[in-house]
């Protein structure tokens, strides 16, 4: 019988888990499962990360209302299948929440969150957490087949977008505050870089 974990401390940092474990996690501090190991999230994001992600998810919105495509802000799950193509909660061994996500095939979406990789993934770099995205999610995204995935660098006013070619990320030209930013994927999201910066 399955137990609910009530303190972090608990667990094994060592250990190997799965979404079925996860649900039973009911302890304060915010976590992501990347390949069954578990990855502290901070507890929480900065003001200057919150206003990033609200300039960035008014601009989704915009053009995301006129379609069927959804938009979804953290905390929200996205299960990543990692190849065993199963919704069986205990064969799942990553589930991470993006700051911010677009997903047009409604299949994919059910009470639970999303199951399987999103169209747009958009992570915020803090202070801290840049391994994280930068190589353990960016490995994760490319092999689920996420088609693009944005890189926000607040520190460095920059953005990077890399977008799946026969299964690869390739990166676009980075986005500094004075370029306009358009999604390969998406071509009419577009808008100057400047306004997620100029806070």
């Amino acid at each position: 019988m399955s137990t609910i974990v009530n303190n972090i401390n608990q667990l094994d940092p060592k250990g190997s888990y799965t979404y079925a474990d996860y649900l039973l996690w009911q302890f304060s501090e915010r976590v992501e499962l990347i390949k069954g190991k578990i990855l502290k999230m901070s507890p929480a994001p900065s003001r200057n990360h919150q206003e990033i992600s609200w300039i960035i998810a008014r601009q989704l919105d915009k053009i995301f209302r006129k379609t069927s495509c959804k938009m979804y802000t953290a905390p929200f799950d996205v299960r990543l299948v990692d190849f065993k193509n199963s919704s069986d909660d205990s064969q799942i061994v990553s589930v991470v929440q993006p700051d911010l996500c677009v997903i047009c095939d409604h299949n994919k979406l059910d009470e639970k969150g999303c199951i399987g990789a999103p169209d747009l993934i958009i992570e915020i770099l803090s202070p801290g957490n840049s391994t994280k995205e930068m190589d353990l999610k960016f490995d994760l995204y490319q092999e689920n087949k996420v088609k693009e995935y944005w890189i926000v660098n607040p520190m460095e006013k920059m953005i990077l977008i890399y977008v799946l070619e026969n299964d690869r990320f390739v990166g676009l030209k980075p986005i500094t505050e004075k370029s306009l930013l358009q999604s390969a994927v998406f071509p009419n999201l577009k808008f100057k870089a400047k306004v997620v910066f100029d806070l």
